[in-house]
């Protein structure tokens, strides 16, 4: 277990910057969750905003809240789970160059349930087009969860979605978040990890379908949940996943503690590599969504807590040197 990859990453050359929305935008609510993406030479991330602030009791959690270790605070007059996406262009540093909200308007219908928006959404671009795709909650009554994409258009002064498609699971399920977008293979994702199944989308008729399930599940780990997008590198593909802890304590006060590993696949979808799972900055709540490998460098996007977000500069090397410990 590595308590603090941040660390290791900038004693070995590394480098990390914060992500952060103006006032005006945020209105001091949660940041999380970004998803970094090349677009041709144009490093570009889609960061969520989340409408509260999520206050988690760390270490040894002597002296936490009077309503547990895990708590939310919303503002007085919207105490739902709300989401709003922010596109980001960044410079060679990684500083924002461009913010824009992405406008949904024209696609928005009454949110049915508390948790309104498109969450996590990561992106890709396929057939030329820049999709966020996440899960959205709030379009039955008891927050049933599919997969959407979101197609959007980025122009002068605007950042616009122009289609919107909900995607049914291969089998019935109650949610589904988190699936991992394989970067090289269009409408393809990797639905599960281990074991591992690979799905496709007919983006047409808005179902999937599984084309590899692996017979073999690894024993003695957490669940494998989604995490980045997937990515090629060399003859293999590899993404950033994370494990979570969901539990009560003592007095039935809820808490959660999550955990990042690297896996590594070959050409025929066989799990052959996985990493020492480890913290990003040591915190207990931290998500990524975003992971970029280009030359002798690897982009990692990630959330602390729920109310920051930064990007993560790594030596190649050190992502070799996690994968084959």
């Amino acid at each position: 277990m590595i308590d603090n990859l941040v660390k290791k990453v900038l004693d070995n050359g590394g480098k990390i910057a914060p992500l952060i929305l103006p006032f005006e935008l945020a209105k001091g609510t949660g940041q999380m969750n970004p998803s970094i993406f090349l677009d041709g030479e144009k490093v570009i991330c889609n960061l969520r905003n989340v409408q509260y602030v999520m206050i988690h009791s760390e270490n040894e959690q002597r002296f936490p809240s009077r309503h547990g270790p895990l708590l939310y605070v919303h503002p007085e007059n919207d105490v739902t789970l709300r989401t709003t996406n922010f596109y980001l262009e960044l410079d060679p540093d990684y500083k924002i160059t461009r913010i824009n909200q992405v406008d949904t308007s024209n696609l928005d219908i009454p949110p049915v349930w508390e948790f309104i928006g498109l969450e996590d959404a990561r992106l890709v671009r396929w057939d030329n087009k820049l999709y966020m795709i996440g899960v959205r909650r709030d379009t039955k009554p008891n927050g049933e969860g599919r997969m959407e994409f979101s197609e959007i258009i980025v122009e002068q002064d605007l950042v616009k979605e122009i289609s919107r498609k909900r995607i049914e699971p291969p089998k019935q399920s109650y949610c589904e978040k988190n699936w991992m977008p394989i970067l090289n293979m269009p409408y393809h994702f990797v639905k599960w990890s281990n074991p591992t199944e690979v799905v496709k989308v007919n983006i047409e008729n808005g179902t999937s379908e599984t084309i590899y399930l692996e017979n073999h599940q690894f024993q003695g780990y957490r669940d494998f949940r989604g995490g980045s997008q997937v990515v090629q590198y060399g003859e293999y593909k590899i993404a950033l996943i994370h494990e979570v802890i969901l539990f009560y304590n003592e007095l039935h006060q809820k808490d959660t503690y999550y955990f990042h590993r690297f896996l590594v696949w070959d050409k025929d979808w066989k799990l052959v590599k996985i990493s020492e799972d480890f913290h990003f900055i040591g915190a207990r709540v931290e998500f990524c969504c975003g992971l970029i490998i280009k030359e002798d460098k690897v982009l990692v996007s990630f959330g602390y807590q729920d109310n920051t977000c930064f990007v993560l500069e790594m030596p190649v090397k050190i992502m070799e040197e996690l994968i084959h410990e």
